[in-house]
Parts: C-alpha cells; sequence; structure tokens
C-alpha cells in the first residue's frame, strides 16, 4: 500500500479493561483509511460516551483527524478485514494498543501490535524526536486534534512549540536512503507529543 504520505483519517479505539488490575487498558483500533477520509460533518457528531455503550467498551476514544507521514506500508493480511461503523463511518480494525492509562500522557510509550512496516522514502523530510537516550521517533502521523490548523508545512519549526522533556530534542532532516520502521514480528513503541502528534521508536537509521 502506497502514496500515504499527507492522506487524512481518523480512528476510534475501544478500550477495555482486563480482570486483573495489572493488565491494564487496552484498545482495539479502527481506521478509516482505505474506505474514506474521515469525512468532517460526521467525525465532528461523534459521541464518544455513546460509541462505547453501542459498541460494549469501557471507553471509546476518538483520534483524529490525523495525517499519514509514511510513504507506504507493507502489511499481510489473512481473510477479509473487519469492518465496523462509527455514527456512519465506516472503519477496519488495524491494531491492538496496551495504553499506559486511560488517558495516556504526553512522551510516554504505548505498545502496539500492528504487524506492519513503515517505510519513509529516501529525499522525502522526517521529523523526529531524540530521547535523553539519544533513540530516534519518527513521527508516523501529524494530528489536528488539538491544533486544527496544524499543516504539514508547519512541522519542520516545530520543535519550538512542544514541550519537550529534558534532554529531548525535535529535528527535521531529509533521508538519504529509505527509512524502513519494521514491526511486523514485533510490537511497535509510539508515543504522542503535547500536540498528539504520533511517533515511532525506529528500528533503523539511515
Amino acid at each position: 500500500m502506497s502514496d500515504f504520505r499527507g492522506k487524512r483519517y481518523g480512528e476510534v479505539l475501544l478500550v477495555s479493561v482486563g480482570a486483573d488490575p495489572g493488565d491494564g487498558p487496552q484498545a482495539t483500533v479502527y481506521n478509516t483509511f482505505g474506505l474514506n477520509d474521515c469525512p468532517a460533518d460526521l467525525w465532528s457528531q461523534l459521541d464518544a460516551e455513546a460509541l462505547a455503550r453501542e459498541h460494549g467498551a469501557a471507553a471509546a476514544l476518538l483520534n483524529g483527524p490525523r495525517y499519514w507521514l509514511m510513504d507506504s506500508i507493507e502489511k499481510s493480511t489473512s481473510g477479509p478485514p473487519e469492518v465496523a461503523t462509527f455514527g456512519g463511518i465506516d472503519m477496519i480494525r488495524q491494531a491492538t494498543v496496551k495504553l499506559t492509562s486511560m488517558n495516556p500522557a504526553p512522551y510516554r510509550p504505548n505498545v502496539v501490535n500492528r504487524n506492519a512496516v513503515f517505510v519513509f522514502n529516501s529525499g522525502k523530510p522526517v521529523f523526529e524526536l531524540v530521547d535523553a537516550d539519544g533513540r530516534n521517533w519518527v513521527m508516523q502521523t501529524w494530528s489536528q486534534v488539538v491544533d486544527p490548523d496544524l499543516a504539514y508545512d508547519d512541522l519542520a519549526g516545530l520543535g519550538s512549540r512542544l514541550k519537550l522533556p529534558e534532554g529531548w530534542s525535535y529535528r527535521a532532516r531529509t533521508l538519504i536512503e529509505d527509512l524502513r520502521i519494521d514491526t511486523s514480528s514485533q510490537a511497535a513503541q509510539v508515543l504522542q507529543d503535547d500536540l498528539t502528534n504520533s511517533y515511532s521508536l525506529a528500528t533503523s537509521s539511515p
């Protein structure tokens, strides 16, 4: 699946809580991409509490609108996609997430089982956080949840707006070769900044 960069989508996360308090909350992620572009008129009318009741979840989280930043995704699927409808918007079940809490804090990673490879093409810009341990977190989607006007052209200079933890930095760079974040056989580590843009921990560093 290619030509992702800049494409709009939205997600609904249906949250369940395990019987063992030590398990923490887990969410099943439904995504509009491939079916529609998260139509604004329908998205604005979604009611998270009503969706949770309708689908028997402990809670529903609305995540969007968002825009992809990778150029392609490699993902193996078996069988037909599982489609659910939320307020008239069709979405495909795509992943499960182990949440750090019911309201995850910025800059704290969550574990995502998505079985996919995200590919960022050579010659294209990427936007990254570098944490206090020197690890790269690559922005996979930018968000209009907090700032409805945030645009692609704003991302290069975004660092001045972020409330980064001590020892962290933000940068934009142009790739000299393809960057592949391969979580096809291992869980992804994903976090958000304080504007709810999402980042994956890089599994390689070209």
